[in-house]
């Protein structure tokens, strides 16, 4: 968990303008969510490994001896916990408020979450999430709306060539059946197919016939990842879905899959009915969280060799809190990642002033002049002048002002010489 200085969180704050504002712009409604939710939300064998990374809440005035009572069993200790992800908690809100929300909802959520990660490079226990959803749609449409929302905002923070590489978990559930894996083994056979990209391959089978995994079905996977492929380039469509799976893949989840291309496709404008959209099919994404049910999508850039978000469909979520199965899927930016790459914006700190004044200014004209600069639209600091001016003229460069001016008694607003820091 970090502390931020000035210069940091305006510099997040201003990635975070950027992204809540194109995410309006696509018709998404910013909502709030309690930090903590219950124990048995957060471990209801939905949230994957993340489940055992939850940071848990003692029950309050347990005494000693209940305590060692219900050692060995943390739910009868904890009956609240911090969040890890904002989808849980998005499945309860909708459940408790639905007959207030429109009949298909779409949701911004960006805040803070936590999880008890292990402390090495580029991992937190506390980071913030950007999520948008969509409740109450089954058609490709809303898939379609999330990734186009998606790559509008890494676009506008200057990230353009994003690219989103999507699957279905019915197909990764359909190929693995193909091979003739079973049904028991398949959650441990993901986990191995999930380091396709690490590991290749070779790795992947040499892997697989480590876990034990059924020998003819393994020989199946082989041959299929190792067959001879051509190197003709085919855009997002049926043809490269098509090529990309065995031989008789299901219609309607191929249909599905073609049909959100075609609406990515209308929506970005391209040429012809798909055009060279930035939609890449991965028959071999995974990814990890338990309550995906259908599609599913990572984000990629072409200046990081990881992903910077992803997400996708969870149908089966939100009948747990409910009753009653809702579609719903979405889409997470990895705003911790993103965040790093985003160049300065040129017009993030136009108008911040610094005015250097000496001690012998009435404070009534210190004020007097700020107040009017402010009104101006003008970002403005007082400070006494030091004898190392240039220290001071840097620290206020480095928290993001971009000009100074000297301000003596009687000096009015209109008066000021004002100087460039850099």
């Amino acid at each position: 968990m970090r502390d931020f200085l000035p210069a940091d969180k305006a510099r997040r704050e201003g990635v975070l303008a950027v992204i809540r504002e194109r995410y309006r712009a696509h018709g998404f409604d910013e909502i709030e969510t309690p930090v903590m939710e219950e124990y048995s939300r957060l471990h209801a064998g939905i949230g994957g490994d993340n489940e055992k990374l939850a940071y848990n809440v003692l029950k309050r005035g347990l005494d000693a001896e209940a305590i060692r009572a219900a050692a060995d069993e943390p739910a009868e200790l904890t009956d609240l916990g911090l969040r890890y992800d904002l989808t849980v908690p998005l499945a309860r809100f909708y459940a408790s408020n639905r007959g207030q929300l429109p009949s298909v909802f779409r949701s911004i959520q960006i805040a803070p979450v936590w999880r008890a990660e292990r402390p090495q490079k580029g991992r937190y226990r506390q980071f913030v999430q950007c999520d948008i959803d969509i409740i109450g749609d089954a058609s490709a449409r809303a898939e379609a709306e999330l990734a186009v929302a998606t790559l509008d905002t890494l676009d506008a923070l200057g990230l353009e060539g994003g690219r989103i590489r999507i699957n279905d978990r019915r197909v990764l559930d359909w190929m693995l059946d193909s091979f003739g894996f079973a049904a028991a083994e398949r959650p441990g056979v993901l986990i191995t197919i999930d380091k396709l990209d690490k590991i290749g391959p070779d790795g992947i089978v040499a892997e697989l016939r480590e876990r034990g995994a059924t020998t003819a079905a393994v020989d199946a996977f082989a041959a299929f990842v190792r067959r001879p492929m051509t190197m003709e380039y085919n855009p997002y469509g049926e043809r490269q879905i098509r090529k990309a799976l065995p031989s008789g893949a299901p219609d309607d989840i191929v249909g599905h899959l073609i049909g959100i291309g075609e609406a990515v496709a209308a929506a970005r404008g391209t040429d012809g009915p798909l055009g060279d959209i930035p939609l890449v099919f991965d028959p071999f994404l995974v990814r990890g969280m338990g309550y995906y049910t259908g599609t599913i999508f990572e984000l990629a850039h072409p200046s990081v060799d990881y992903s910077l978000g992803g997400g996708g469909r969870y149908d089966g979520m939100i009948g747990r809190f409910l009753g009653q199965d809702v579609p719903a899927v979405g889409f997470s930016i990895g705003f911790e990642r993103i965040v790093d790459l985003v160049s300065e914006r040129a017009d993030a700190a136009a108008h911040a002033i610094v005015l250097v004044h000496d001690r012998d200014v009435p404070e009534s004209e210190l004020l007097a002049v700020k107040a009017a600069l402010v009104r101006q639209g003008s970002r403005v600091r007082l400070e006494h002048r030091t004898k190392n001016l240039k220290a001071l003229l840097e620290r206020a460069a480095a928290d993001g002002y971009t000009s100074f001016a000297t301000v003596s008694a009687g000096t009015a607003a209109e008066g000021l010489e004002v100087k460039p820091l850099a």
